[in-house]
């Protein structure tokens, strides 16, 4: 049942952060109390900063090409090396994290308590789905990778010496990640500017010039790396 429910939202997975993102605008009650909103803002960025490290480190060391074919769970061959040797899904617990971040950074009980447990259930099933069929591809192969490596908790030991033993490529996750990290920085901007006005002082003027600003180099930042791309300029090799 999960598999057939995994390969279902597999073909939308792109899809759910959509939602997933205009939800931390639905009101609700708060994660933790006005006085202590330095704790959400600096809890919730360092923890949504830390999953988009984590993405980032994992897209440089060694690219994985999971990315479906006609809408289906597809892999043309088994990546273990790179951060994938110390867990079997780390773009995912990366994306979880951005969430969890995010969703603290908003202050919403609402998000955290209802929004990203559906989420992680989706997770879950489309990483079950993702097992079968790499089982059903590389059979003892992955059985091995799978009795090495955990499925969601990172084995810390010996991460230096990966990075130290592999050629890091940041034209890679700059290249391969913009699209996800450009909305997650638009989200951040809005979450920030709009759930924390003492940031600007509680001057609106101020704040919506800020935000204008923040989405403007945001988006320049965005097109600027689409348009080295595809001149040919910035490879993502």
């Amino acid at each position: 049942m999960m598999i057939q429910i995994g390969n279902f939202f597999f073909k939308y997975r792109n899809w759910v952060f959509i939602p997933l993102y205009l939800a931390l605008f639905i009101p609700s009650p708060e994660l933790v109390t006005l006085e202590n909103h330095n704790l959400t803002l600096w809890l919730g960025l360092f923890i949504t900063i830390l999953g988009q490290v984590i993405r980032f480190a994992t897209i440089g060391l060694a690219y994985i090409d999971r990315g479906g074919k006609d809408k289906k769970v597809h892999a043309s061959k088994l990546v273990t090396q790179g951060v994938f040797n110390h867990c079997r899904n780390p773009l995912y617990i990366g994306n979880i994290l951005k969430l969890v971040g995010l969703g603290i950074l908003a202050n919403s009980l609402l998000y955290v308590a209802l929004f990203l447990p559906a989420f992680l259930f989706i997770y879950q099933a489309i990483v079950l789905a993702e097992e079968f069929f790499l089982r059903g591809k590389f059979g003892a192969k992955f059985d091995a990778y799978c009795q090495r490596t955990n499925r969601w908790v990172p084995k810390l030991s010996g991460l230096s010496a990966t990075f130290n033993s592999m050629d890091f490529r940041w034209q890679r996750p700059v290249t391969r990640d913009n699209s996800s990290t450009y909305v997650w920085l638009i989200g951040i901007v809005l979450v920030v500017l709009l759930k924390y006005p003492e940031l600007a002082h509680n001057d609106m003027h101020l704040r919506n010039q800020l935000l204008i600003t923040m989405l403007l180099i945001s988006t320049a930042l965005y097109l600027g790396i689409r348009h080295l791309k595809k001149s040919g300029k910035l490879q993502g090799l």
